[in-house]
């Protein structure tokens, strides 16, 4: 249970949901698979699959939640061929044509005629509240998802007052002095891969990958205005990442010695292996979001 993203948010009030309550809550939005005529359904599952029937994974103050999204799948070209036919149809049995309008009823009766036929596929998004720190860390490259997925438990909880992070340092600013031969904060190293960009909206884009960031290939870019907006880096040994400038954790990759580690703690014990996965990786993260808000200038509710 490693997690591959980050998007962080920060809790403006405590979370001061107790297990019980954060059960029955979460009880009421649980997830059921999509009916004949269904287009999607989203709802909780148990973070830890089929060894707990339990909606939430709680340890050392954290509380993991993971939603699933299944959803019917129908080939566009399927539609267009179905609806194309029932043109057709109408187009000679009443020799007259077939309104857009029409059409879009027409298309809409294909679409449920198909979905009980129609395949589906799921997807997991995963999160987990640390409550004693105020944090709220999902899972994902998306904004998107992660704002259903909070949509989510903000419906199941009532509220949910949680604000994205804001630090008080340009991050894209503060990485491209860093390529600018300015000293990195310590434990942290740059990687071989960043994209450029002009710092205007039709601004053109440079990407480099396996490159030497601190090589004289990339300082013309710089002296021509280009800001960072990703930037690969290594944290303390431990984690390799690549951050976007709007603080987004993407590709995220935990050392092999943790996972070495929470393996060898399990003993082959698949519940105590997610266990030490936890524990391992929420207790690496907690030292390394302040350090990583620390290098732009902390949180602005931090610097008041």
């Amino acid at each position: 249970m490693w997690f591959k993203n980050l998007l962080l948010y920060r809790f403006t009030s405590p979370f001061d949901h107790s297990t019980e309550e954060l059960n029955q809550r979460l009880e009421k939005f649980a997830f059921s698979p999509c009916r004949s005529h269904d287009t999607s359904k989203y709802g909780w599952v148990s973070p830890m699959g089929e060894l707990s029937d339990e909606l939430q994974f709680s340890a050392q103050g954290r509380i993991l939640l993971c939603a699933r999204r299944e959803e019917k799948v129908l080939p566009a070209a399927v539609i267009r061929e179905k609806l194309d036919d029932k043109v057709k149809l109408i187009q000679a049995q009443e020799d007259r044509p077939v309104s857009r309008k029409e059409k879009e009823t027409l298309k809409e009766e294909v679409i449920f005629d198909c979905l009980p036929q129609a395949f589906t596929r799921s997807n997991r998004t995963y999160g987990y509240i640390d409550v004693q720190n105020g944090w709220l860390c999902i899972d994902s490259s998306s904004y998107t998802k992660a704002e259903e997925w909070m949509k989510l438990l903000r419906d199941s909880l009532g509220s949910l007052p949680v604000v994205p992070v804001q630090v008080t340092e340009s991050p894209s600013v503060v990485m491209t002095s860093w390529l600018r031969g300015e000293p990195l904060p310590e434990n942290l190293l740059l990687g071989d891969e960043c994209e450029l960009r002009e710092p205007r909206e039709d601004g053109s884009i440079v990407r480099c990958k396996k490159q030497e960031l601190l090589a004289e290939e990339i300082d013309p870019h710089l002296q021509a205005g280009k800001q960072v907006m990703k930037l690969a880096l290594h944290w303390n040994d431990c984690l390799q990442l690549v951050l976007a400038d709007d603080l987004a954790v993407k590709r995220l990759k935990f050392g092999e010695q943790l996972v070495s580690e929470a393996q060898d703690s399990a003993n082959g014990d698949k519940a105590a292996q997610f266990d030490a996965d936890f524990a391992l990786m929420t207790g690496t993260l907690e030292q390394f979001i302040p350090q990583l808000l620390g290098y732009f200038g902390n949180t602005k509710a931090d610097a008041i």
